[in-house]
């Protein structure tokens, strides 16, 4: 276990099964790690539930902030904007009452509402979702898996610029290996998107000594012997994450390193934020705030930003983040 405290706020009305499962999952968070506190946003007579269930002890390290308003998880992104649990998790984390938030509502409510309450660092127009795959060669890194569906070569550029330096802070990686995804390996296979961000990878200045291997296909993501880093737009990761999930279940199970995760850290934006699956079981939201505390911990986000940028980052919250 990871010393120090970590304050982390949880949405409990994201995901399918909210808020009985993040409670579940948020009950099991709290007797793994002593030193987690939790901010519960959302129903009071929900977190009670979790309250009673705890010593008084473990009771001391559980606030509860009310929210009663959850975002439709195929709703549109701007509801966000709307007085919601996700909302109050976001202003939570700027306040400085929480150090980090997990939610498993929509992905594009909760990428637009930490876009807007955390603010941007420079130069990201689209803040990315970076899961870690276990892979034969160990963990690689997977961006986006869901936060910018259409990016164009400019902003998949950005996030193999994001993925390097987070694979570096989260995982230490060393010198990593970045990966473009597409159909072939060959200069000039794949979309449009693929075959113009290729060039500009290739005269990229990535962080932390990390270098472009070039294109990479789908299998690479479960070896991990040619690339530490796959960059690819969050519709295929998306869609590539939760095949190798149905692939595993189809397997009798994940390897022993681990299964396809259903929490992914939100790059890009001024403050810890983890995502978890909107279908997530308890112990997939354990996980989510188990990342999201290792990652305050180990101080991921200021320290991706310093590889990145410099000691800044960026607070302009005036512009809507599209996903």
């Amino acid at each position: 276990m990871e010393p120090g405290t970590a304050r982390i706020a949880v949405d409990l009305l994201g995901g399918d099964e909210a808020p009985a499962v993040v409670v579940d999952g948020a009950l099991r968070a709290v007797h793994a790690d002593p030193d987690l506190h939790l901010i519960l946003v959302g129903p009071t007579k929900a977190a009670g539930a979790l309250i009673g269930a705890l010593d008084p002890v473990q009771r001391g390290r559980i606030t509860v902030r009310p929210a009663h308003t959850a975002v439709d998880m195929a709703g549109d992104p701007s509801a966000a904007r709307a007085e919601s649990s996700v909302r109050a998790a976001v202003a939570a984390v700027r306040a400085g009452l929480a150090d980090a938030l997990v939610s498993a509502g929509s992905t594009g409510a909760t990428v637009t509402a930490a876009a807007l309450g955390l603010g941007r660092w420079p130069g990201v127009r689209r803040p990315a979702l970076a899961a870690a795959l276990p892979a034969v060669s160990g963990p690689v890194v997977l961006l986006d898996v869901g936060g910018s569906l259409e990016p164009g070569p400019a902003t998949l550029t950005r996030h193999a610029v994001l993925g390097a330096a987070y694979a570096v802070v989260a995982h230490g990686v060393v010198e990593p290996r970045v990966g473009l995804l597409s159909v072939g390996t060959e200069p000039g296979k794949g979309d449009r998107a693929r075959r113009l961000a290729d060039p500009m990878l290739s005269t990229a200045a990535l962080p932390a000594d990390a270098r472009y291997i070039g294109l990479v296909e789908g299998y690479d993501v479960c070896l991990g012997t040619r690339a530490d880093v796959v960059v690819t737009d969050g519709f295929t990761g998306n869609v590539l994450l939760k095949a190798v999930e149905g692939a595993y279940a189809m397997a009798g199970g994940p390897p022993p390193g681990g299964g396809a995760p259903r929490a992914a850290a939100l790059l890009g934006v001024a403050g810890t934020v983890v995502v978890c699956h909107g279908a997530a079981r308890a112990d997939d939201i354990a996980s989510g705030i188990a990342l999201a505390a290792h990652l305050w911990r180990r101080d991921a986000t200021d320290r991706v930003a310093a590889l990145l940028a410099g000691d800044r980052t960026d607070r302009t919250t005036d512009t809507e983040v599209r996903t």
